[in-house]
């Protein structure tokens, strides 16, 4: 007799189901990846067409996702975006580049908050600026925006999955 799990899958429909999602999967997790470095890879180009020489692509990346809000340092670690020491050592030298303003939070002092400075909200604006003519590169086009929501919906699953992973293990 066949094994049936919870869900009332049997063992052949599983495995079926495994070789059917694993292309797919794997693709979206490399070309996810290579999007980062290309992405990277932009930035600099918009970096040295600005005439930024002080920074790097993750530095102005880190700006790019502070934009206009005050975030606490440990918020940036907790969303995820950044781990420890690289996101310390990235604060310290946009800080030291007037990119960044730090203040002691009033009520609890061990927790630092950052705001952009001018100079970094300027490029901040120069990257939104860049992302917007990027996107309108994209088209907006019915089937355009209908692919660019699915395939914003199966990265948001990865995610999931991911993040289910490291919080609970195998199952």
């Amino acid at each position: 007799m066949e094994k049936v799990n919870a869900g009332g899958l049997r063992h052949g429909d599983i495995a079926h189901i495994i070789t059917i999602v694993s292309e797919p999967y794997f693709n979206i997790v490399r070309l996810v990846e290579r999007l980062h470095r290309h992405f990277l890879d932009v930035l600099r180009t918009e970096l040295r067409r600005m005439d930024v020489e002080d920074i790097n692509a993750v530095q102005a990346l880190l700006l790019y996702n502070i934009g206009e809000a005050e975030v606490v340092i440990r918020d940036l670690k907790d969303r995820g975006y950044y781990h420890g020491s690289n996101v310390s050592y990235n604060i310290k030298k946009l800080t030291e580049f007037e990119y960044l303003m730090q203040e002691r939070c009033a009520h609890d002092r061990r927790s630092i908050r950052l705001k952009l400075t001018d100079k970094g909200m300027r490029l901040c604006n120069g990257i939104r600026s860049l992302q917007n003519n990027l996107a309108a590169k994209v088209g907006v086009s019915p089937d355009v925006l209908k692919s660019l929501d699915a395939a914003s919906q199966a990265l948001l699953q990865v995610e999931r999955t991911w993040t289910d992973f490291i919080r609970y293990g195998h199952e």
